[in-house]
């Protein structure tokens, strides 16, 4: 049987957008080391079940790929000190490679997420990816095409203005090449993410992500 998400998870999280300071957290601790463990065993089962198509996230383990809930508020304005969500980066080297196409799941209430890609790299590296669009735009396209891809994922990043420099303004690429950040992105409903069968839908769209995922990588030489 598959772990599911539980309730009190996503109920912890909407308490503490209310309470977002740190004597009600440290009243309400055992109730988020629970939230964190029951999504810690629902990652852990995600990775598994991922490995058998993507062998890079084989060796991960969930309790290090699960973000720290306590915010860097030293250069912010908000100072609340605790994020209201919890989220796990499924990358090859860790959850703080951003030089890597991986998956990311996001729990939030009324705000969860999957997704994939890269959402920030090094400059030669994004300057790989487009030259790699450029150059074989019938594999790009294919990818973004796939009915079934379509069907629960869309392309989302910022974008300039203009055709990058270096890059022909006629290229018929040129809409593609204008984008910062290469992720796709599939929303989730908390009746999603409660869904007894959360594990088994998430891995189905993390197994549309993978061609995404290893043609932004083999365009960064990994």
């Amino acid at each position: 049987m598959s772990t599911a998400v539980n309730k009190e998870t996503l109920n912890f999280l909407s308490a503490l957008e209310i309470n977002n300071n740190r004597e009600w957290f440290n009243e309400n601790k055992p109730t988020y080391l629970q939230a964190k463990e029951n999504f810690e065993n629902v990652v852990n089962e995600i990775i598994s079940e991922v490995a058998e198509f993507d062998k890079s996230v084989e060796r991960l383990e969930a309790r290090n790929c699960i973000f720290r809930i306590y915010k860097d508020t030293r250069f912010s304005k908000d100072k609340t000190p605790y994020k209201t969500n919890i989220g796990a980066s499924l990358v090859e080297k860790g959850p703080k490679t951003l030089n890597h196409a991986g998956y990311y799941i996001h729990l939030e209430p009324g705000k969860s997420f999957l997704a994939g890609g890269v959402y920030m790299t090094e400059p030669k590296n994004l300057k790989a990816i487009r030259e790699t669009i450029s150059s074989d735009s019938e594999t790009f396209l294919n990818i973004l095409n796939k009915k079934s891809f379509k069907d629960v994922l869309e392309l989302q990043g910022d974008k300039l203005v203009k055709v990058p420099q270096g890059f022909d303004k006629e290229d018929p690429m040129g809409d593609y090449l204008k984008f910062k950040q290469f992720t796709v992105f599939h929303p989730l409903s908390d009746e999603d993410v409660l869904d007894k069968n959360f594990v088994k839908n998430t891995v189905k769209v993390l197994k549309e992500i993978y061609p995404f995922n290893r043609f932004l990588n083999e365009a960064i030489g990994r």
